[in-house]
């Protein structure tokens, strides 16, 4: 199964994402474009393993603390257009801690440098688009999740499998 640790929006959130998008198309950028749905914001990827179990042990062990997250600004990573995010020190230790717990558990994973962005566009044409506005955009994450990435139909599917932190009541 492909995995990968993330942090998943409310619709609030999503609308705001989908909206950006709506005007990016309006302004001209093609590519592939992400679909509502699968609006998330990666922290590691995991890549194909046989079992989640260990992965789930992993986050179990390191400590989570709800945090704010914050929208704010178009970049791009080459041809991919995406949203910046920022979340504080609560974010940058999880992630620092999740990755030292999953080296430590001997876990493989994606080493890429961990910056906090949602991907909207693959393969953009235009990277630089002019007059996109970005509203101001702030959610509390409450809980970290681990997901499942499947082939459906032809069409990506993630399915949250496990997660840290929730609401108690």
């Amino acid at each position: 199964m492909r995995l990968f640790v993330a942090i998943n929006f409310p619709e609030e959130v999503k609308k705001t994402l989908l909206a950006t998008m709506h005007e990016l198309k309006t302004k001209g950028v093609t590519g592939s474009y992400s679909p509502g749905r699968n609006l998330h914001m990666t922290l590691v990827f995991i890549g194909e393993v046989p079992s989640a179990d260990p992965v789930k042990a992993a986050m179990k062990a390191v400590p989570f603390t709800p945090f704010h997250l914050t929208l704010t600004d178009l970049g791009n990573f080459g041809d991919i257009l995406w949203v910046g995010a920022k979340g504080g020190q609560k974010l940058k230790e999880y992630d620092k801690n999740l990755r030292a717990e999953l080296d430590r558990a001997g876990i493989r994973y994606d080493r890429k440098k961990f910056e906090p962005h949602i991907t909207l566009v693959r393969r953009a044409s235009n990277v630089k688009p002019q007059g996109i506005r970005l509203p101001r955009q702030e959610m509390m994450v409450e809980k970290i999740s681990l997901m499942r990435s499947d082939q459906k139909n032809g069409q990506v599917v993630y399915t949250e499998i496990f997660s840290v932190g929730g609401k108690r009541g």
